[in-house]
């Protein structure tokens, strides 16, 4: 079924049904990222069912990293037409490109903070501190020995 892309909300419902305030949603829109916002007869702003899927967009590429401009560059794009496809394509591509770098960094990150948190449950549950290698990294204990 294809989405209504008549627009019919008003900014309150809009906010409801996309989960972001008003404040936000003008915010968008000041910054040429909502594409597609008509006014009624009075003057107010109507969204359509597609504004709530655009406004999920712009989040998720916001929280992936993608800068405003490069966001406002993707905005423009759309707002042309078919014929930049190809253009909207090949941006998305290397940003995604980019977040799976800034993944693979997190991944490197979060190895090493759980090794330090084995490591602190070790000195923990042992009460000493573990031996360590000369780069700072825990080296195995060695059996203790039980005394006669």
């Amino acid at each position: 079924m294809p989405i209504d892309a008549t627009p019919q909300m008003r900014i309150g419902e809009l906010a409801e049904r996309s989960g972001r305030s008003v404040h936000a949603i003008r915010w968008y829109e000041a910054q040429g990222l909502l594409p597609g916002v008509v006014r009624n007869a009075a003057g107010r702003r109507l969204y359509s069912e597609r504004h709530v899927g655009w406004l999920e967009l712009m989040d998720r590429l916001r929280t992936t990293g993608m800068s405003i401009a490069q966001m406002k560059a993707y905005t423009a794009l759309v707002m042309q037409g078919r014929r930049t496809l190809p253009q909207r394509q090949q941006q998305l591509a290397a940003h995604r490109a980019q977040v799976e770098a800034r993944i693979a960094e997190w991944k490197a990150a979060l190895k090493q903070l759980d090794r330090k948190l084995a490591f602190y449950a070790d000195w923990v549950a042992q009460g000493e501190r573990p031996p360590m290698d000369p780069q700072g990294r825990p080296l195995p204990r060695k059996p203790k020995t039980l005394k006669r």
